[in-house]
């Protein structure tokens, strides 16, 4: 598992012909290799078995609503950005069992589900999603009650970090602080170069781990000139992002503005399917199920992902508490921008613009905020909305 900021060697490099090896020393560690695959017109995170399984030479071209794929001459491993899969895919399941039961002539007996142990490394890990996996250590870890699953399958986790060399449509990492170059929650770190014929790594270790792992690989002293590269890309991302967000008292922009009419505006074109909170790399909202066999001799308890923008999210016994598309958006961003700080001390929100890319009729959070940040009047003071 990565530890947080300090580097435990110097920046090195490594040649594209030698990153098979980086494969092959993990798998000797008994790591599942996760990262990105061309699947279904679109780069997900899958099991990979070599590194020509990586989406090799292509790019992703993202905007409100849109997402293409694009292939490139220039054979980069890493040139695309973000797709609809986030890391907690791994971490945190979509739908896990809780507990089984059996019914006996004494009974129920009931077995709870032990905490599963992978080890996972993750492949092309971008800095804002190391924010997030951050998140959801401090929401499932670092409070009074920990998910045993969660911080099961986070132990072992090995992170390869990819600071960003190109800035995707949708991005807004910069406004949130979160990339676009990693700066901690990793084991190494690479910055992809490719220059004419040269194509190499820049790479660094984040943890004893990540240097024990760089030992099996090839490497040399990075060059003053091949590091003043790296910079210049990296600099070139981040002035290159399209999308601001201003975060300036974010929190009490929004508390004050709970009835402001752009949420109306919003749910006029807001279709509530819950596409920007399954994409989101920090959305945890889960909801539990109990089935049982035909014979009601086995049960087994459930939970899966659910999402705030479902009218039954927030049912009970008299009916939804937020049963308007309105009210079920500005808890969505609310709750993400505002509120979120005051539960876990940090935004829900790390930049990376899954929820712009996925939203079929292209909403854009960033615009939302701006929209209100920018109205010459408040319209009341309220307190959270509910």
């Amino acid at each position: 598992m990565a530890q947080t900021p300090q580097q435990v060697m110097e920046q090195v490099v490594f040649e594209r012909i030698h990153f098979p090896k980086l494969f092959t020393a993990l798998l000797n560690k008994g790591y599942q290799i996760i990262g990105p695959v061309l699947k279904d017109g679109a780069i997900i995170y899958d099991p990979l078995n070599s590194a020509d399984d990586l989406p090799i030479g292509y790019i992703d071209e993202q905007d409100g609503g849109v997402y293409r794929l694009k292939k490139q001459k220039e054979q980069s491993l890493f040139g695309y950005v973000v797709g609809p899969h986030a890391w907690k895919k791994f971490l945190f399941p979509s739908a896990l069992r809780l507990w089984s039961a059996k019914r006996s002539d004494k009974g129920f007996s009931i077995t709870a589900e032990e905490a599963v142990s992978p080890k996972f490394a993750f492949i092309g890990v971008r800095s804002c999603d190391i924010h997030a996996i951050a998140i959801q250590d401090k929401v499932f870890t670092a409070g009074q009650y920990t998910d045993a699953s969660y911080q099961s399958r986070r132990a072992d986790t090995f992170i390869l970090a990819v600071n960003c060399g190109r800035s995707g449509g949708t991005c807004f990492c910069t406004s949130m602080h979160t990339g676009p170059t990693a700066t901690f929650g990793f084991d190494l770190a690479v910055t992809e170069i490719i220059e004419g014929n040269a194509h190499y790594f820049l790479t660094e270790a984040g943890s004893e781990l990540g240097a024990e792992i760089l030992r099996e690989i090839p490497t040399r002293i990075a060059r003053k000139k091949e590091m003043e590269t790296a910079g210049s890309l990296l600099q070139a991302t981040a002035d290159n992002m399209k999308r601001r967000l201003d975060t300036t008292d974010i929190k009490d922009l929004l508390y004050h503005n709970s009835e402001h009419p752009r949420w109306d505006d919003v749910a006029a074109r807001c279709l509530t399917c819950a596409n920007c909170t399954m994409v989101c790399p920090t959305c945890f909202c889960t909801t539990v199920e109990d089935v049982t066999d035909l014979t009601g001799e086995h049960a087994e308890r459930w939970r899966k992902w659910d999402s705030c923008f479902t009218r039954d999210f927030s049912y009970i016994h008299s009916g939804s508490v937020r049963s308007s598309a309105k009210s079920r958006y500005r808890q969505w961003m609310t709750h993400k921008l505002a509120s979120w700080i005051d539960q876990f001390g940090t935004s829900g929100c790390v930049g990376c613009g899954r929820c712009i890319t996925w939203c079929p009729v292209g909403i854009d959070i960033t615009e939302e905020v701006r929209a209100i940040r920018e109205s010459t009047t408040s319209i009341g003071k309220s307190t959270v909305p509910g």
